[in-house]
C-alpha cells in the first residue's frame, strides 16, 4: 500500500504541530510530522524505543543529553534509548521530518523532570 500526508491518519500534537503515521506496528513505527515555527516539545526519553529523526526541509534544534544540535534538511540523528532529548523549529519556516521508531515509542515517553 502506498501512503503519504494525503491519506494517512492526520493528528495534532504540541502547538499546533501535525502527524502522519506512514507505518504503524508494534515493532516499527514511521511518522512525518510537521512543526511550525517557534514549536517545540518536553524533555523526554524512551526506555525501550530508539529513534531516527530524518529532517526533510528546514533545521531542527535538538537538545541531547544537555547538548544543544542542529540538523538540516538530508541529515538524520540517532537517539539511543534511555537518552534524554527533545527537538525544537527555532527557525521562521516550518520544519518538516520522519522519526522512525524502533520499537513504537507510543507508550514509551516518559518526561525529565526538571
Amino acid at each position: 500500500m502506498i501512503t503519504s500526508t494525503q491519506n494517512a491518519e492526520h493528528y495534532t500534537w504540541g502547538d499546533n504541530c501535525d502527524g502522519w503515521p506512514l507505518l504503524k506496528s508494534d515493532t516499527l513505527s514511521v511518522i512525518q510530522e510537521r512543526m511550525p515555527p517557534g514549536t517545540g516539545e518536553q524533555l523526554h526519553y524512551h526506555k525501550l524505543a530508539q529513534q531516527v529523526f530524518y529532517i526533510l526541509s528546514g533545521a531542527a534544534t535538538f537538545e541531547v543529553n544537555g547538548e544543544v544540535l542542529t540538523v538540516q534538511a538530508n541529515e538524520s540523528i540517532h537517539i539511543t534509548p534511555n537518552t534524554h532529548h527533545c527537538i525544537f523549529n527555532t527557525s521562521q519556516a516550518d520544519l518538516h521530518f520522519l522519526v522512525i521508531s524502533e520499537p513504537k515509542s507510543q507508550g514509551d515517553r516518559f518526561l525529565v523532570e526538571s
